[in-house]
């Protein structure tokens, strides 16, 4: 092949070897398709490698056939024995592999080779959304549910649709749960699964829920089971690591936006438990979303209820504050001035003044780096139980100081507002 000299127009512009499947771009250049390809997806250019003109990645790749045709006689006349071949349409070996899922003794094979293919680009990912996998895998998750079994294939099929939705647009995750209103009830049905490898299944699952939940439509989300939220309280005691912890929270909090749902999320415990996940060692982006469904749920009165007969729940609010971000210490305080404002008990407020909430509070009115409004609402709070707090021994000489001064003038704020012009 070194002594024969090739003709520069069958090179591939970009790995500078023969085209086995010359296609053209947009812009008018050919290049061989598995190289344009990854230069689209895998390195996720929007240009075009040789005119640097846009090309964006749904751009339309057009087979070059008749340079195709001459690259084949080249070869054939040089003696070149490999001569190249286009790969089959990719549609085709889809269709084929979803044909043969009606074969028990396949599906598992061919499930995992539509795996495999959703996974090597976004292309492929595309192509097999058009193809109808979803729906395949979705009939498959459907048919193992009404059955109560738990087939062979049914952990790659959740893989797979998992890969499938995060490109499907939402008003075609919408049609998708229009035409198949079983989906949450057989995804909550996997995770109360008990079999090898269920905790596996129990990821999946919660992750399909994750990118489902943030495309439902109200009407989906109004409708929520009490079993999906008790068997996501149970997958938090799993044992599973930070990254599907945060998959099933953020499930609970695209819930937490209808009242109904915050009522049966406390219900099953959730406040509770998410206190607890509160209470270890949890990663910023863990924190964040605990706080957010902590301040939904502590919005209604059981919500409320549930969380300060948690022994550690007001430390943890307290621990937090200037320790995380300033969405953590928003949080904080707000579920702070509920509970203040509701469920002010004598036992409360004692624990508050005891684990250092107030002079907590006290600090944040001091700080240059909250703006105002916060600010302002801690300082109500110190205001509403401030005959309880004031003279507290728990609360430092420098932190009782200030209070003092801080009632003062809003005192005499007050007085000065109240007066007339």
């Amino acid at each position: 092949m070194d002594e024969i000299e090739v003709p520069q127009y069958f090179m591939c512009p970009i790995s500078l070897q023969i085209m086995k499947d010359p296609v053209t771009t947009t812009t008018g250049i050919t290049f061989d398709r598995d190289s344009i390809e990854q230069w689209l997806f895998t390195n996720n250019s929007t240009t075009c490698p040789i005119t640097r003109h846009p090309l964006p990645k749904n751009s339309h790749l057009t087979p070059n056939h008749t340079l195709l045709r001459l690259i084949q006689a080249w070869c054939t006349q040089n003696g070149i024995h490999s001569i190249p071949t286009p790969k089959p349409p990719l549609d085709n070996q889809v269709l084929k592999l979803l044909k043969d899922l009606k074969d028990p003794k396949l599906q598992l094979k061919n499930i995992k080779e539509l795996k495999f293919l959703a996974s090597q680009n976004e292309r492929n990912n595309k192509c097999l959304l058009q193809a109808g996998v979803p729906k395949a895998m979705i009939l498959f998750m459907l048919t193992c549910f009404r059955k109560g079994q738990f087939d062979k294939g049914l952990e790659e099929a959740l893989s797979l649709l998992q890969l499938q939705l995060i490109d499907m647009s939402q008003e075609d995750t919408k049609l998708l749960l229009a035409e198949n209103n079983q989906i949450l009830d057989s995804l909550t049905w996997v995770l109360g699964c008990e079999v090898e490898n269920s905790l596996a299944m129990k990821s999946h699952a919660v992750a399909l829920l994750n990118t489902i939940m943030q495309k439902a439509s109200s009407g989906v989300m109004e409708r929520l089971k009490p079993e999906l939220f008790e068997r996501i309280v149970k997958f938090f005691r799993c044992g599973t690591c930070q990254q599907r912890i945060n998959a099933a929270l953020r499930v609970m909090l695209s819930a937490c936006h209808w009242g109904r749902n915050r009522i049966m999320m406390v219900e099953s415990g959730a406040g509770f438990e998410l206190v607890e996940i509160g209470l270890g060692t949890p990663e910023k982006s863990t924190t964040e979303l605990t706080m957010e469904i902590l301040f939904y749920l502590c919005s209604c009165a059981d919500g409320r209820a549930e969380f300060v007969s948690h022994k550690g729940a007001i430390a943890l609010l307290t621990e937090r504050i200037f320790t995380v971000s300033q969405n953590v210490d928003e949080r904080a305080v707000f579920i702070l001035s509920l509970v203040s404002k509701f469920s002010a008990t004598r036992v409360v407020l004692q624990e508050m003044v005891e684990v250092g909430t107030v002079s907590k509070l006290c600090r944040l009115v001091q700080s240059d780096h909250h703006g105002t409004y916060l600010k302002d609402k801690a300082g109500k709070i110190l205001k509403s139980h401030a005959d309880v707090w004031k003279c507290s021994p728990c609360i430092s000489d420098r932190d009782r100081s200030f209070y003092a001064n801080m009632l003062s003038e809003m005192q005499c704020y007050s007085i000065h507002s109240s007066m007339p012009n």
